[in-house]
């Protein structure tokens, strides 16, 4: 656990007690601060009765309050903390404003700082892997895995490297960012901000907490991430600002398993421009590149059974991101893709996904969205209206020829058949090892 002694003496209010919002008050409790703390949910409030004030900090009296730590999922727009908070002038923060504060007293390091729509989670586990395989002493937290208060500080000389949303930008008013790096922005989350503007500006908070010498990756590919870019290169030093579209390293993707696809080569760029500003050097980079293992749901490689490949891909939740695994496999008339797509639709269209249907063998469509989307894929494809996943992966399996790919991408929410997208990605992977005896399949490729 990360204590310091910055808070000691304090008072903070914690509104939300999941994972980071219990690892915040863990924090603040052995650093010496007063802690008020409230969850809607009566289990973690009766885990800490009697360590802590428990009461609602959005009906309390904050007056002499440092901070209001803030879960990310609390809509500040909507919420009556903010208007509370503001009433007596107490900050809302959240656990990486505090891992920030406390940064002075740990022992020398470096931060990273990874956002954007798509891809962050990917990107940040690839850094981490990078910097271990070249020893350097590395935690990973943030949006992902343990909450970063929650692990060990690192030796002199290690990275932290953070995974953040926008809703955790938006708690944040001092991160440093020693690296920080945007890989694109698309309308996301819009409900929280005032239109696709705030939530661009929210993105672009991450380098205007930047010291000027400090260094800015961004990926290509947008309009708004090319803007910001551009606002960048002025205030910072000379050659501290990246933009990193994958052109030097797209000769050897063929060789990392896990990261195929343009959207994976975006990726890896700035995972590459990221750890050369930390001052990895090529050999180091390319040697670890082909042994990082994908994430979980993330175009993820669960079985490979009579030459086909099957692949879950639940996370891709919209149009937007099942387009490019889509397109990480370029048309052959030999290796196309058994697409499995449904479930909650988020729109009416599946238009971003249109230039890649030329890599569909066939599509098998599941969910509420199923017969809307069998009607859009009729004219492009062969379409099988399969309802459901069982029935989905049964139909691919029996269609499917040696060199094919059998493909879980639903461009869809999961609410409709699923708690959430991890669970209907399980559901597949179980689903594929019950109807097929799977050879090993080395890890992911997204």
């Amino acid at each position: 656990m990360i204590v310091s002694d910055v808070f000691a003496g304090k008072r903070y209010a914690v509104l939300g007690l999941a994972r980071s919002g219990l690892a915040s008050v863990e924090t603040l409790l052995a650093s010496g601060a007063q802690v008020m703390a409230w969850d809607s949910r009566e289990d973690p409030r009766q885990a800490l009765e009697g360590r802590v004030e428990l009461a609602d900090p959005a009906v309390s009296d904050l007056a002499g309050y440092d901070g209001v730590v803030v879960s990310p999922g609390v809509p500040l727009n909507r919420h009556p903390i903010a208007e509370n908070a503001a009433r007596a002038g107490v900050p809302l923060i959240g656990d990486i404003e505090l891992f920030s504060r406390a940064r002075a007293t740990l022992p020398p390091h470096r931060v990273v700082g990874i956002t954007g729509t798509n891809g962050k989670s990917t990107t940040t586990s690839l850094v981490h892997h990078l910097l271990k395989s070249a020893a350097i002493p590395v935690r990973m937290g943030g949006n992902i895995g343990i909450p970063i208060l929650s692990q060990d500080p690192l030796p002199a000389g290690g990275v932290y490297v953070l995974e953040l949303s926008s809703y955790q930008i938006d708690l944040c008013q001092s991160l440093d960012c020693d690296v920080a790096a945007l890989l694109n922005i698309t309308p996301d989350h819009l409900d929280r901000y005032d239109g696709f503007v705030g939530y661009v500006a929210s993105k672009a908070r991450l380098f205007a907490m930047q010291d000027a010498s400090h260094h800015a990756v961004f990926g290509v590919g947008d309009r708004e991430t090319a803007a910001i870019a551009l606002e960048q290169e002025p205030r910072h030093s000379a050659g501290t600002v990246r933009r990193a579209d994958g052109s030097d390293i797209r000769e050897w993707q063929k060789d990392w398993p896990s990261l195929q696809g343009p959207h994976n080569l975006q990726n890896a760029a700035v995972a590459v421009a990221i750890v050369e500003a930390l001052g990895l050097n090529p050999s180091q980079w390319r040697a670890a590149l082909p042994t990082f293992r994908g994430l979980p749901h993330r175009m993820e490689r669960v079985a490979e059974a009579g030459g086909v490949l099957f692949i879950n891909d639940s996370k891709a939740t919209n149009p937007a991101s099942a387009a490019p695994a889509l397109a990480a496999f370029p048309p052959d008339p030999e290796r196309r893709i058994h697409w499995i797509v449904g479930g909650l639709p988020k729109g009416d269209d599946l238009d971003e996904c249109a230039p890649y249907f030329g890599n569909v063998a066939a599509a098998y469509t599941i969910g509420d969205a199923g017969p809307q989307f069998a009607e859009l894929l009729a004219p492009f494809m062969p379409v099988r209206r399969s309802e459901m996943m069982a029935e989905a992966i049964r139909q691919a399996i029996a269609e499917a020829k040696p060199g094919e790919i059998v493909m879980l991408s639903p461009a869809c929410a999961s609410f409709d058949q699923f708690r959430d997208y991890e669970a209907r990605g399980d559901a597949f992977r179980q689903i594929v090892e019950a109807l097929v005896a799977p050879e090993p399949a080395a890890g992911g490729i997204g």
